[in-house]
């Protein structure tokens, strides 16, 4: 069996990834939308679409694709590439780690109970992080035209009513950027980098957006309709690296071992993938899991990761039968 699936069988492609969103349907009633942001408890649970992009091939965009939505943490994927871009990858790694967390997307304890920084910008600490040290480099103005260049959209705008939403309810966040502040790692003025901060969570996007800047991660950097370059090499690698094992919060290990594509999630409902040299992927599905991820949405990626061969770690070899013999066969064999 071939390592790689040929995305290009374009038809083939569409019918199973149709197939697969029947079965992450299924899945919907067990998620719920998320309502710690009243504007975001409005949105319609059942709502399910998918875009996959590939390098090279026809676009394929399935279900609920064109429903625009806020594109909530998946934004801190582009505030990170810009930072680096803009600021340096050294600056900005003094600044956050690059290691999982372990906790909540918008938990303290890692600040509260160590001298540290944020474990790493794809929680909300540290993208907090990231954006004061954006913030005195670049505007929100800027910021909007960067985010409508890299996903390809003009139509991404500011959702003015989740914004609001978002700053009534930003308490904890608040605290997070005040206690970023006494340690000295946020220099900048809080309550703009909490609006800074909460007006890119605030985006309007759609699934074809969000693939569309994974299919440029997925080139490292570069547009494969265009060759134009929006970003380094470099940034794409580290960007999709810390997207394999930060970007679900507390649960990227079980999404790596079950799925094992780059992935950012939003509470939104949104997913950003990466399969590496091969497609830019963009899920939207509101209801979410206990970890704040789109429920259908995970679904969804682990069946095209098994049926597409999309996940890192492929095996086109594996099968569960010699998995069970090699322990036995090794042990039987050994002679001590």
């Amino acid at each position: 069996m071939e390592r790689h699936y040929q995305l290009q069988d374009t038809e083939k492609t569409k019918d199973i990834i149709r197939a697969a969103i029947e079965k992450a349907r299924k899945k919907i009633p067990e998620g719920k939308v998320a309502t710690y942001i009243p504007e975001l408890g409005k949105m319609d649970p059942d709502q399910l679409g998918i875009c996959v992009f590939p390098l090279a091939g026809e676009n394929i965009s399935l279900g609920d694709y064109d429903v625009r939505f806020t594109i909530q943490s998946v934004s801190k994927v582009i505030m990170l590439i810009a930072a680096m871009e803009v600021c340096g990858t050294d600056k900005v790694f003094e600044i956050v780690g690059s290691e999982p967390s372990g906790e909540a997307f918008n938990s303290l304890v890692e600040l509260d109970l160590n001298d540290s920084r944020p474990y790493n910008p794809l929680i909300n600490s540290g993208a907090l992080a990231v954006c004061g040290l954006l913030l005195p480099e670049v505007s929100y103005h800027d910021m909007l035209r960067f985010t409508r260049v890299v996903c390809s959209d003009d139509e991404i705008s500011l959702n003015e009513a989740v914004f609001e939403s978002e700053m009534k309810t930003c308490s904890r966040n608040r605290s997070i950027a005040y206690l970023l502040e006494s340690k000295g790692i946020i220099t900048t003025d809080v309550e703009d980098v909490l609006k800074f901060y909460s007006r890119l969570c605030s985006l309007n996007c759609t699934a074809a957006s969000l693939a569309t800047l994974g299919q440029k991660l997925a080139n490292d950097g570069v547009d494969p309709d265009t060759g134009k370059r929006y970003m380094s090499s470099r940034t794409a690698r580290i960007a999709k690296t810390l997207m394999l094992t930060c970007g679900m919060y507390d649960g990227s290990g079980t999404f790596a071992i079950k799925v094992g594509i780059p992935t950012k999630s939003g509470v939104g409902g949104g997913l950003l993938s990466v399969s590496d040299k091969r497609a830019g992927i963009g899920v939207f599905g509101p209801a979410l899991d206990e970890q704040g991820n789109s429920i259908a949405g995970v679904k969804l990626l682990k069946e095209i990761s098994n049926e597409l061969r999309l996940n890192l770690f492929y095996d086109p070899e594996w099968n569960k039968e010699t998995e069970d013999r090699i322990f036995n066969d090794i042990v039987k064999d050994t002679v001590i």
